[in-house]
């Protein structure tokens, strides 16, 4: 497949950079700072050009007639859905626009941007906030990710001395009859470890699991986590990340939103619901957060656009005991730091939404493709077609590559987990876990 990834800003870089390693993709970043695409592409399998994405010359020249897929990620809105446009009038069939009006997203748009050669819009702020939320409705986790049409789960949980699996090897854990659940990966680190029976749990790890959603609560009271209603929630920065979040969370949770720049406050005051109540000054200052009443709130976020900042301001919040914090972290150098800082959950833009274009990438079979940003991992759905090389053989004998594991599927509608004596069968929805494998080559597995 050929694609061109139009803006070569953080988005673009990230997701060029991660297309660039899939197989059987032929990459072009396109972007008029011809500097800044010498410097990224350095040492990397794709090709740059030069020049205006909104210019059809330019577009020509850069290869556009042939191309299967055009992604214009630049930071202007109207160049995006204008580049598209163009590439549409080239022939190429599917063209994706980040935007970033929320609005645009509603049904009454759909039908002109699909007639105007727009055939999918991206707004990362959008997908950033549905993340936030569903953390909220589970702090306990580090991430949590909901599959299959919420019939599967897959939960990522910092262990620690006291919990009851922490010093025990996968295999010494014991299980009810029915499998409840699969321990797909382990973050020890910097280390990801696609983990056997011999792997031994230590504290600090960070487990993912996936699980039946009936049994997510077992996974909770396995890793010692306590289970909290989120009640009331502080957000420093009133970014559009910040109000999305809370126009899709529940009215009944009360949020302070603390903002520093006044004219943002006076911009965004007449916007907000009733259950927000807006303060000015900086989120990191201790006798602030206090004065808002952080000690009656459960979950602290940081959303500006500094990732130091949302650092500090969590390790802050910490101080004074708050269950959860959730930091927004652009910077991908400073994800590490804020996980050995024990940051709770990090949000960041780009590999959400490198994440949700891949689904378009692996096509109809695919129906979610997420990018994990702690353990630099993917986890996907994938149906497996009759005769596909997975397809009737026990997953112990299928000598999956190295960084793979199946962490549950769907049959005829019934969620259920996997283990080593399954068969898979023509048609099952099968969730896989990967790490450092082109998700290409794992939807080589499921095909004919």
């Amino acid at each position: 497949m050929k694609i061109i990834v139009a803006g070569a800003g953080e988005i673009g870089q990230h997701l060029a950079l991660k297309l660039a390693n899939e197989e059987q993709q032929d990459i072009t970043l396109m972007d008029s700072d011809a500097r800044l695409l010498e410097k990224i592409s350095a040492g990397q399998d794709m090709l740059t050009y030069s020049g205006n994405p909104t210019d059809a010359h330019d577009l020509k020249e850069c290869g556009i007639e042939d191309t299967d897929l055009f992604i214009s990620v630049m930071n202007e809105e109207h160049a995006n859905i204008l580049a598209c446009m163009l590439a549409n009038d080239f022939g190429v069939r599917e063209t994706m626009a980040r935007v970033s009006n929320p609005g645009y997203l509603g049904q009454e748009y759909a039908r002109f941007f699909h007639e105007s050669g727009v055939k999918s819009l991206i707004y990362p702020e959008e997908l950033a906030a549905e993340e936030i939320n569903t953390i909220m409705l589970n702090p306990w986790a580090r991430k949590y990710i909901e599959l299959v049409n919420g019939m599967i789960a897959l939960v990522g949980v910092k262990v620690r001395f006291g919990c009851e699996i922490v010093g025990k090897r996968l295999s010494e854990l014991t299980m009810p009859e029915e499998k409840m659940f699969h321990v797909v990966a382990v973050k020890r680190d910097s280390e990801t470890i696609i983990p056997k029976g011999e792997t031994r749990i230590e504290h600090g790890d960070i487990v993912f699991f996936t699980a039946l959603a009936n049994d997510i609560d077992a996974v909770r009271q396995l890793c010692g986590k306590q289970n909290v209603t989120v009640k009331k929630v502080l957000i420093m920065g009133a970014s559009d990340i910040a109000l999305r979040a809370i126009d899709k969370a529940s009215r009944g949770i009360h949020f302070v939103v603390i903002e520093e720049e006044k004219e943002r406050i006076e911009k965004i005051r007449n916007w907000l619901p009733q259950n927000v109540t807006l303060f000015h000054g900086d989120g990191r200052n201790t006798a602030l957060l206090a004065e808002v009443g952080i000690a009656s709130a459960q979950v602290f976020v940081a959303l500006t656009e500094n990732s130091e900042t949302n650092i500090l301001a969590c390790l802050a919040a910490k101080r004074f005991g708050i269950f959860k914090t959730i930091a927004q972290e652009e910077n991908v150098d400073y994800i590490p730091l804020a996980e050995k800082l024990d940051i709770g959950t990090i949000i960041n833009r780009k590999v959400i939404t490198s994440g949700h274009i891949y689904r378009i990438l692996l096509g109809q079979d695919t129906n979610t493709v997420k990018s994990l940003t702690i353990a630099n991992a993917d986890v996907a759905e994938v149906v497996a077609r009759r005769g596909a090389p997975i397809v009737g053989k026990r997953v112990s004998e299928l000598h999956l590559p190295e960084g793979v594991t199946l962490g549950g599927m769907v049959r005829n509608g019934v969620p259920r987990m996997i283990d080593g004596d399954t068969v898979i069968e023509p048609y099952d929805l099968v969730v896989v876990f990967c790490y450092n494998v082109p998700m290409a080559r794992i939807r080589k597995l499921f095909e004919a």
